[in-house]
């Protein structure tokens, strides 16, 4: 296991978690989900952002194109002209999930010293929000750590690890003692849970630009094996507790 002091490998895969300082909450409402995960979209830049401006800019370009005569409707091109990619990529941000108190992302590192300086940006920007929305002062999240997956059977392991995380909600206390409705748990994870990645995996569009899903998505099997390897971990109660240091709490 590492740290963010620890030099990470470029075009290497991590799996990293950043949780709250004390495990306070750091996600109230739904506002604080969407700027997290717009957060990890935009601090994925080697440039200084600002979180306004961008934001400023996009709605200001939103509706220039949308005067321009015979420009497409806001609902087909339109939107793939504003998300035109501009950004100097730190990582390739494969697999993610917002959880009350942390975050677990899996990881391509692409630029050096970039995941530390993606988690970094991540941290103080939101920390920023949160702390300027709640009036709050300090530090919001301690240290990311990170754990190097050397194989294709950890990183299965961590895609569906990864994924199941927020079935704390419809199932507390699953990871010491199952899952006591498969079915629930399953329904609430591929149609309920919009926090994470999992529904982009499955072919259902929530946040697609925010994961880069080719590389991880032909080792599982496509949607299919996407879905049947997340249902399995459910199915079969996979026992989290012998699963080395490949797995972050």
């Amino acid at each position: 296991m590492t740290t963010g002091k620890i030099q990470l490998v470029n075009n290497e895969i991590y799996h990293v978690i950043l949780r709250a300082v004390g495990d306070s909450l750091v996600f109230n409402d739904q506002n604080d989900y969407y700027r997290g995960i717009f957060s990890i979209y935009e601090f994925n830049n080697s440039n200084f952002v600002e979180i306004w401006r961008r934001r400023r800019d996009r709605n200001i370009l939103k509706r220039q194109l949308s005067q321009i005569v015979g420009c497409p409707t806001p609902h087909t091109d339109l939107n793939k002209l504003i998300e035109i990619d501009r950004r100097d990529k730190l990582v390739e941000v494969l697999v993610f999930a917002f959880m009350p108190n942390h975050i677990h992302l899996l990881l391509r590192q692409l630029k050096d010293d970039g995941i530390s300086r993606f988690m970094q940006k991540v941290g103080g920007g939101y920390a920023n929000y949160f702390n300027k929305k709640y009036n709050r002062k300090g530090h919001l999240f301690n240290k990311f750590k990170s754990v190097y997956i050397t194989d294709d059977d950890q990183l299965k392991t961590v895609f569906a690890y990864i994924h199941t995380n927020p079935l704390s909600f419809p199932e507390p206390g699953w990871k010491e003692n199952g899952i006591k409705d498969e079915n629930k748990a399953i329904k609430f994870l591929e149609e309920e849970y919009r926090w994470s990645s999992h529904f982009d995996y499955l072919g259902k569009k929530n946040f697609p630009s925010v994961t880069n899903r080719d590389f991880i998505s032909e080792i599982m099997g496509g949607e299919q094996g996407c879905r049947d390897t997340t249902r399995d971990w459910v199915k079969y109660k996979k026992d989290i507790n012998n699963l080395g240091n490949i797995i972050l709490e």
